[in-house]
């Protein structure tokens, strides 16, 4: 039984859950390598060291599916990342909102001192509430409110390395920059960064205090990062962190032409997931599987292994709320492309031309925005 079957025999994606029982965990043990391999460390921005792979947690209060998962599974799973040389954790105050940094901070206080946590402000949430309005907000009084809560929430007394989840269109970068200064002198900040920014904003923001890294969307099913941001941070010396690192389950394999998606999930209106595209893009899938086959690894490992065969500052935070799909991510790490395969594999992928739009039009109009002049 191939994975793709397997993983249809317990996994439904319109809406019901996964039955992640020991047999299938112990049958995709078979097909997978082993899993024994510890992630290798990277820096990002010259700096901040990390294990080769991430684990993002986004997924732990409220699943794509719609479900919610087990609390105590999730903090499992952190704690099994940890074991396995996970130390790079990605959060954000917006998930949940701040259910997930609080499910992250009691999963990590028992070793706090050896993990880096990363976070995210930068959407309006009142910081009384909890509740969300429209739009962005990085004004600096809202920047010290939202860490002070992170702290609290996170268990911690510093913030590893703290991003701005999206570029407030109305604030100046260089108000932002320095706020985040006082909070690094303060010590409640150790390392800041950008997601999903304009270029000119990240050269404003470097030339104040240097970027420790860029998060943006960045995976086989979304190369948009290589034309302009990767050259940018190879130049100016930022590190490069991936989220969706597979595709938002594309790329494991447990999509195929007949998926539908539950109602509240976002891949249901993204255009590469229409049923229209989604038999196009499936040829991506094929690519993977028949790779897979060859170098003995499961199309979401052999998917992380070429995002590190990359370049050695870029680091993926796959997500995952089933312990053996974290195993298997984490088995990536065992999965080398030498020379030769990097360049045959990457010839065959130039050969296919994904369909629609990555995001919804609404999502997108936040992506590279540039933040004003002061």
């Amino acid at each position: 039984m191939n994975r793709r079957n397997l993983i249809k025999s317990g996994l439904t994606l319109a809406g019901t859950s996964l039955l992640a029982s020991n047999s299938f965990a112990n049958k995709l043990k078979e097909i997978s390598p082993e899993t024994s391999a510890t992630p290798s460390h990277r820096k990002l921005g010259g700096k901040l060291e990390v294990s080769s792979i991430g684990l993002g947690v986004q997924n732990m209060h409220r699943t794509y599916q719609t479900t919610i998962p087990s609390r105590p599974e999730m903090i499992k799973i952190i704690r099994k990342a940890y074991d396995s040389g996970v130390t790079l954790f990605d959060t954000a105050e917006a998930y949940g909102p701040w259910e997930c940094e609080k499910i992250l901070g009691e999963a990590l206080q028992p070793f706090r001192n050896k993990v880096v946590i990363e976070t995210k402000y930068g959407w309006n949430i009142d910081q009384k509430t909890g509740q969300r309005s429209p739009g962005t907000n990085s004004k600096p009084e809202q920047i010290r409110a939202v860490v002070e809560g992170m702290l609290k929430r996170l268990r911690t007394d510093r913030i590893d390395l703290l991003y701005q989840h999206r570029v407030d269109p109305t604030v100046p970068i260089e108000d932002i920059v320095g706020t985040i200064q006082d909070l690094i002198k303060q010590g409640k900040v150790l390392h800041y960064g950008l997601s999903e920014p304009g270029l000119q904003t990240v050269r404003r923001a470097h030339a104040i205090h240097p970027v420790t890294a860029i998060q943006n969307e960045y995976s086989l099913l979304w190369r948009g990062p290589e034309k302009e941001v990767l050259p940018l941070c190879e130049e100016l010396g930022i590190g490069f962190v991936c989220w969706s690192p597979l595709g938002v389950g594309f790329l494991t394999g447990a999509i195929d032409e007949n998926t539908r998606f539950a109602a509240g999930d976002i891949r249901g209106i993204e255009e590469r997931f229409s049923p229209e595209n989604l038999p196009n893009n499936l040829a991506l899938v094929k690519l993977l599987k028949n790779w897979g086959a060859r170098k003995n690894a499961t199309p979401a490992q052999l998917s992380l292994a070429w995002l590190t065969a990359q370049k050695p500052w870029i680091v993926p935070i796959p997500g995952t709320t089933q312990m053996s799909h974290l195993l298997e991510n984490v088995g990536a790490a065992d999965v080398k492309f030498s020379a030769d395969e990097l360049k045959q594999f990457n010839q065959e992928l130039n050969g296919i031309t994904i369909k629609g739009l990555r995001l919804p039009q609404a999502v997108l109009n936040y992506s590279n925005v540039e933040a004003p002049r002061k």
